[in-house]
């Protein structure tokens, strides 16, 4: 996505959160009831929510140091200076909000720790696709297979990357290149490894001891992976819900969106056991590295009968520790009924303690003396297994498709992103992004063992190499970006002539004005660039499927030759040994150069702020949903900010009896959506939802159709009919909500003029610019919308529904738990806090009547005025 371009008319320029200059007060003081003063029950708040990017709070206010209410240095919610005592002064705000800002953007870019999550793109992405399933239309079996499915490749993707580590350190350094003279030669540094071709040489000179020591390097990543996601599980996960259980057979966890239920932002135990499970998976993959490498050696006449039974044992012990883990992975999915805050303490603790004990056993057997032992020439056993992992990624991705097509087909969603596939294509890409890290390390770290003299596994080269299948992977991603770039060439063609074809439509929407056909091809250009966000679920597709494909061919060459491609197109015609050779040299070459630029785009991003903040767009993107399918992913940011707005939420409106605006722009507009749904009915009725440049349907409700689908955005408008949607032809992420049979006042206001003036003219003498994804509340829409969106609250009396709600809280305040006043209040909610008061007046049947009457009256308003500015710009929605 694009990132914000702002939520003021100030500049979009994106900078670090201005400090609070004193310590944070809050506006009014929570409690049940609303703090001595003047009524505040007529006063009208506006909380802005930014999207990616994260525009800072003195942008969405217009003001250049504005003030913390509540929050940290992390995530807060600020004011004016002027507007911190509104609450004593609500005869100051009769004709106007008191506008907030919730800032949440340090969340993903806040300090430098955040670069180092680029290690973890493959994981980020694995952990998308479990939330990209269709539909399930109530089949409870085919979702838990599906969630075991991406667990099960997610955790494949973290023994490549441990195994990856293990081919760097223990077989290209420790075997390949201390064990050859003219490496070591090369590279003084491994001297004390060396040994002459008798075996003779230091303590360290041994194989088996030089792979122990070289095992510290994949321990070390295991350990890493493991510190970033406990440190980033006890500042999310781990944090107390706001909510209360609720039944899995009440009627607010039956039918309703699963963003409702209280478990959905909560997955403490979820995360800790698959912490757990993928971080014994790591330490087992070490402890198999060394134990298949001493174990061939002890298995050869010759060798110790007493340590080849112990290899064999040890071995035994990693592939029961193996078993362990994926029952672990596969025994238990998320529940999001209720918060599931209990602990496994057998598989959190029991199992990395016990991996570790396989580990040690296994560096043990390792340092054990064996003379004569030496690592002249091969490979390490155990590299055909990145060609196991590669064919059971391949597995998976397959039966997620099928999976995929199957839910699909049992219950069709209208623009569901790739007719089911969408998930299967994004666990592809995950896939491949494992590939490029782990063979990029591999062929990158080959290349300079050897001194650069031939490409590794070819004749010439000092070394044997990485595995084969690396080397294959390698050579098919010239063709991959071939083919991707066919693809974007024809977009970009596709591009072209729809600019040119629009060119009529937008001068018709400008009526009056003399053409210009420069103005009018920039402004099609930009409707056209635009709508190519709907073609890319297909460009995704492609990719995917480009990918597998290529992906099965380079395992079946590397096990059908066992030769690197130069090698096995010896004796074909010349131009085919010639192209192998080709695509084996630049890809090993585009694949290096590939884990380079992530590594020093990572060490920019640690030094400089603003490379900081352009990395955390991708993590707004991305972290929006919790860890439900890998541990080491990013931590999902939602889990803080969701629980955040709610309570900012329901605290000022049972303070005062407010009318609140929720206003969210591009991402800003999910997570609003998201809090909505966390909140109680009563509430709700306080509540109005203004979204601009949204991507809810337009991207979330195409991927996320289980989450954001028609179904899930028709019961949030049932629950919150207050709710207008803007959006622009030339906005490249948001779109209309397209609410099918939709009941009430209408949702989306648009398109809007983009620019809003076509030439010079009085009130704009000076060319407009075309706004795009930002600027919204440079449009006179926003504030139109925004004071309609107060007026029907305003008209609006807070009765009690007949809908489900989930509660924020007890329902029992400490009075009523505790008679005398003592009561403890429950984990997780504020103590002597109750329920906000329903409100039932007597004459609630003719106000509810009236009400609909008005609101009827606003709808008819509203699409007479959609229909409106359709007219004037001249375009169709089509």
């Amino acid at each position: 996505m694009h990132s914000d371009k702002k939520h003021s008319h100030a500049s979009a320029t994106r900078s670090e959160p201005p400090p609070a200059p004193s310590a944070p007060r809050p506006a009014s003081r929570p409690g049940p009831e609303p703090a001595p003063g003047p009524d505040a029950s007529g006063l009208n708040l506006e909380l802005l929510v930014h999207g990616v990017g994260g525009t800072t709070p003195d942008e969405m206010l217009d003001a250049p140091f504005p003030e913390r209410v509540t929050g940290d240095a992390t995530a807060a919610v600020y004011r004016r200076g002027e507007d911190m005592d509104a609450e004593a002064r609500p005869g100051d705000y009769t004709d106007k909000p008191v506008p907030e800002a919730y800032s949440w953007c340090n969340l993903t870019s806040g300090n430098g720790a955040r670069a180092l999550w680029l290690l973890l793109l493959p994981f980020m992405v694995a952990n998308l696709a479990h939330w990209m399933r269709p539909a399930a239309g109530g089949s409870r079996k085919a979702v838990r297979v599906h969630g075991v499915l991406v667990r099960l490749l997610s955790l494949s993707l973290t023994v490549l990357l441990v195994a990856a580590a293990c081919e760097v350190a223990l077989d290209l350094v420790a075997w390949q290149c201390a064990g050859a003279s003219l490496c070591v030669a090369d590279h003084s540094w491994l001297g004390f490894m060396a040994a002459d071709r008798a075996g003779n040489g230091g303590w360290w000179s041994q194989p088996g001891r030089r792979l122990a020591l070289a095992a510290l390097l994949p321990v070390a990543l295991t350990v890493l992976l493991w510190w970033l996601s406990h440190r980033t599980w006890s500042a999310y996960e781990s944090q107390p819900p706001l909510q209360k259980p609720i039944d899995e057979d009440d009627c607010a966890a039956d039918g309703r969106p699963a963003l409702c239920l209280p478990g959905f932002w909560y997955g403490k135990r979820l995360v800790a056991r698959l912490r757990a499970a993928h971080t014994a998976a790591g330490f087992l993959t070490v402890a198999a590295a060394l134990t298949a490498a001493t174990t061939r050696h002890d298995g050869e006449p010759g060798g110790s009968a007493a340590l080849n039974a112990a290899g064999w044992a040890i071995g035994l012990l990693a592939v029961a520790g193996a078993l362990c883990v994926l029952y672990v992975v596969c025994s238990r999915g998320r529940k999001e009924s209720s918060p599931d805050d209990r602990v496994d303490e057998l598989a959190v603790r029991a199992l990395p303690g016990a991996s570790v004990a396989v580990l040690v056993l296994a560096v043990g057997h390792a340092l054990w003396s064996r003379p004569g032992w030496v690592s002249a020439g091969g490979e390490l056993p155990g590299d055909e297994t990145f060609g196991v992992i590669a064919v059971l990624q391949g597995a998976l991705v397959v039966a997620l498709g099928a999976l995929g097509l199957l839910l699909y087909s049992q219950r069709p969603v209208a623009r569901t992103a790739l007719k089911g596939l969408g998930s299967a294509s994004v666990a592809m890409l995950a896939c491949g992004l494992g590939g490029i890290m782990s063979g990029g390390v591999a062929q990158r770290m080959g290349d300079w063992l050897d001194g650069g003299s031939s490409t590794p596994g070819m004749r010439g080269a000092h070394l044997e190499g990485p595995p084969t299948v690396l080397s294959w992977q390698a050579s098919v991603i010239p063709l991959l970006l071939a083919a991707v770039l066919v693809l974007v060439c024809w977009f970009g063609v596709h591009v072209w002539r729809q600019a040119g074809a629009l060119t009529e439509d937008v001068e018709r929407g400008y009526p009056g004005v003399v053409p210009d056909a420069t103005r009018s091809r920039r402004i099609a250009g930009a409707v056209s660039r635009a709508g190519l966000t709907d073609s890319a679920p297909w460009l995704v597709g492609t990719v995917a499927l480009i990918t597998l494909l290529l992906g099965g061919l380079a395992v079946l060459g590397a096990w059908t030759t066992g030769e690197v491609p130069g090698r096995a197109a010896d004796g074909l015609p010349a131009i085919v040994d010639g192209f192998a050779e080709t695509v084996q040299a630049l890809g090993s070459w585009l694949i290096g150069f590939a884990f380079l630029l992530l590594l020093t785009w990572g060490r920019r991003a640690y030094r400089d702020p603003s490379a900081r903040r352009t990395i955390g767009i991708l993590w707004d993107v991305g972290t929006f949903w919790p860890r439900a399918a890998h541990p080491f992913a990013p931590p999902c940011y939602a889990e803080r900010a969701v629980p955040d707005l709610a309570w900012r939420i329901g605290m000022w409106t049972q303070q005062t009896g407010g009318r609140l605006v929720l206003s969210g722009h591009s991402q800003g507009s999910v997570l609003s959506a998201a809090a909505i749904w966390q909140l109680d009915p009563v509430t709700r009725r306080h509540v109005a939802l203004l979204t601009y440049g949204s991507p809810l349907e337009r991207l979330y409700g195409r991927w996320f159709p289980a989450y954001f689908g028609p179904q899930q955005l028709r019961d949030l408008h049932r629950e919150l009919d207050c709710w207008r949607n803007l959006w622009r032809f030339t906005d490249p992420i948001g779109g209309p909500v397209r609410l099918p049979n939709g009941k009430g006042p209408d949702v989306d206001r648009g398109p809007l003029l983009d620019p809003l003036a076509y030439g010079r003219t009085v009130e704009q003498p000076l060319p407009a610019p075309i706004l795009g994804h930002g600027e919204y509340q440079a449009d006179p829409a926003f504030g139109e919308e925004r004071d309609r969106l107060l007026a029907r609250l305003r008209e609006r009396r807070p009765v009690e529904t007949g809908l489900c709600g989930v509660p924020r809280q007890p329902e029992r305040s400490a009075s009523a738990a505790d008679p005398k006043g003592a009561g403890t209040a429950e984990a997780g909610t504020t103590a002597g806090v109750a329920e906000p008061p329903l409100v039932v007046d007597p004459d609630v049947a003719a106000k509810e009547a009236e009400n609909r009457a008005a609101e009827a009256r606003g709808a008819a308003e509203g699409r007479r005025e959609a229909a409106a500015q359709t007219t004037e710009s001249g375009r169709s929605s089509a």
